[in-house]
């Protein structure tokens, strides 16, 4: 039952072979067995775990079931929660308590999911292997000596040592689908505006979204459609975007008539040979489930890493900014003076790689540099969008590999934060354009997992849905699980 996908969870529940509390009780021994090994979770409260699943059940005997009626559903920490802490794995956050619940967190809790605990992740979603946390670092189930992504590494790692069935995270510039990748499960990034940011603590307004990591496609669509949908509290939230049919367009068995783009500079020197073996093996099965498979070219690719490191970094150093030990928040000991106490308390409270960032940043929207730097990196922003709307023009989704390398191991890159960047290449394009992205599991290089990365026009969901949805169906990939942690499949380990 451990590695159960959530939509088998959810029919043994209405089934009445389960109760959500003994599904709750099932979950909290894993997580006690096996989280001070991989550190996924970063807060837990067995308690209300289990004050939530008992409520689960009688609303369910007075009620009926809810769309996620009594289903475990762990959330990065990242998302304001009134229940329990919420730190961002950042040392500035240390024992804050949110005074309401994220939009996405009320939305989960109105459809009936327990909520299971907070996850580990990079400070303040900055990294892209869940080592910059000041909880220290989340390892990967299938080879613990490796990270599981980031910076929604915890979910992650979480999902696929069936810690919990199904997660939250956020994806900035490729956070769900980078580590969904590198730890063998599926991940979606919604379209820019599909879900509510509000109570999601900021990194970059103009590229955080939230989304699903879950062990199947429909799985991150029954999540979706829960937490989709407009806020009028959240300006960044969009009130008219085209409706999907989630579950629906998880359906498809195979790729008749498809058109499928394969991106030219998603295929370059320097990327992993086993893990361009898996991706082209992966791209000649959905030819023969009777897609087309169409070269394309997306042009300004190069230049999405470059533009992503301007603007994200400047939204990162104006949105920081808040955390200035006044109001909430770390503050050092004794200052001597106002000046002191915020440079000693950010100093303090901060981590190397967010530092980075907001100097980075700072200097980017600085005087004499805010032209030549983050205005360039809009206008190079613009232009990758419009390459995308070119592309889909000629064809119906895009398939990338999601990372260009599997798992690497802990501490082969914190001293080469340009090398760590790169761990993004191929997802960092899809958040500047503002588009959906899908990663699913498609294989394995070097025994560790590799993700297949599907992208769509915006508020084109079902399109990735679909396509994700044939190719689960008629592969084994998605059944493939950490031996390590109770499941079939060896690994690095």
């Amino acid at each position: 039952m451990s590695f159960s996908s959530l939509s088998e969870l959810k029919k043994k529940l209405d089934d009445g072979q389960l109760t959500a509390k003994k599904l709750a009780e099932r979950y909290l021994e894993r997580i006690a067995q096996h989280n001070a090994e991989l550190n996924a979770f970063v807060h837990i409260d067995p308690e209300h775990v289990l004050d939530q699943a008992a409520a689960s059940d009688a609303y369910r005997a007075k009620h009926g079931a809810r769309v996620l009626e009594g289903l475990p559903i762990a959330v990065k920490d990242i998302f304001c929660t009134q229940d329990g802490p919420t730190q961002c794995c950042s040392n500035i956050l240390k024992d804050f308590h949110a005074p309401y619940d994220a939009h996405v967190i009320t939305r989960l809790k109105e459809a009936g999911a327990v909520l299971v605990g907070k996850t580990n992740m990079d400070e303040f979603a900055m990294g892209s292997s869940t080592e910059t946390s000041a909880f220290g670092p989340c390892r990967n189930p299938w080879d613990s000596n490796r990270i599981p992504g980031g910076s929604s590494g915890g979910s992650a790692a979480a999902v696929a040592a069936a810690l919990t069935p199904a997660a939250l995270g956020t994806d900035t510039g490729g956070s769900i689908r980078q580590p969904a990748s590198v730890c063998g499960i599926t991940g979606l990034k919604p379209t820019y505006g599909r879900v509510s940011r509000r109570g999601i603590i900021a990194f970059a307004s103009s590229l955080d979204q939230a989304g699903p990591m879950t062990r199947t496609v429909l799985d991150a669509a029954m999540i979706t459609a829960a937490i989709s949908g407009h806020d009028s509290m959240d300006s960044t939230s969009v009130n008219d975007a085209p409706a999907v049919d989630w579950l629906g367009a998880c359906d498809k068995t195979d790729m008749k008539g498809l058109k499928i783009g394969k991106p030219k500079e998603y295929f370059v020197d320097g990327m992993d040979a086993e893990v361009r073996a898996c991706i082209e093996k992966a791209l000649n099965h959905c030819k023969a489930l009777g897609a087309e498979i169409v070269d394309i070219s997306l042009p300004h690719t190069e230049s999405a890493v470059a533009a992503y490191y301007v603007i994200a970094p400047s939204e990162a150093s104006a949105n920081l900014s808040r955390y200035d030990a006044v109001r909430f928040g770390h503050r050092c000991a004794e200052p001597d003076d106002l000046l002191d106490m915020y440079t000693r308390s950010r100093d303090e409270g901060f981590g190397t790689e967010v530092k980075r960032r907001i100097l980075t940043g700072a200097f980017a929207l600085s005087s004499g540099y805010y032209d030549a730097y983050y205005i360039k990196a809009q206008r190079v922003r613009t232009l990758i969008r419009q390459d995308f709307l070119d592309a889909f023009e000629k064809v119906d989704v895009i398939a990338t590999p999601t990372s260009p390398i599997t798992a690497f191991n802990i501490g082969e890159k914190t001293d080469d934060p340009l090398t760590m960047y790169l761990s993004d290449i191929f997802t960092i394009a899809v958040n500047l354009a503002g588009l959906p992205g899908l990663s699913q599991p498609c294989g394995f290089a070097n025994d560790l997992p590799v993700g297949l990365q599907w992208i769509a026009p915006a508020w084109a969901e079902d399109r990735l849905l679909s396509a994700a949805s044939a190719y689960e169906a008629s592969t084994d990939w998605v059944n493939q699980t950490p031996a390590a942690f109770g499941g079939n499949t060896g690994g690095a380990k």
